[in-house]
């Protein structure tokens, strides 16, 4: 769990369709870069490491999705990971709003089933 919730931005509603936000949170002790999107009409997060390089997966740009806009993609070699889930290599985070705005309270303690896989580009 996050050591303190930190806001993210502004409520989901206010959120335009693919925008994101970077910001950090503590987790086990230790600061993270993090980031979250909005896709399909809801905003998730995750922590802003690919666990095959162990890099981010922007340029420090923000720009996470793909052309198609149905996944996320780590600029650095290409995986591919579901934008409301992460798949099993992207660490997903808690949000929830409150006093008007978007917070990360930590890791997400269970995700939505991923119908999709990861998958890395051959």
């Amino acid at each position: 769990m996050s050591d303190v919730p930190v806001r993210v931005g502004a409520p989901a509603a206010r959120w335009a369709e693919g925008e994101s936000a970077r910001f950090r949170v503590t987790l086990d002790g230790v600061q993270r870069d993090a980031f979250a999107v909005r896709w399909h009409g809801a905003v998730h997060a995750f922590v802003n490491s690919c666990r095959h390089q162990s890099l981010p997966l922007d340029f420090g740009d923000g720009h996470y999705f793909d052309d198609a806009f149905d996944a996320l993609v780590c600029c650095h070699h290409g995986a591919r990971f579901a934008p409301d889930t992460g798949g099993a290599f992207l660490t997903a985070l808690a949000l929830e709003e409150r006093d008007g705005a978007l917070w990360c309270t930590g890791r997400r303690a269970s995700a939505p089933p991923d119908t999709r896989t990861d998958r890395t580009p051959r």
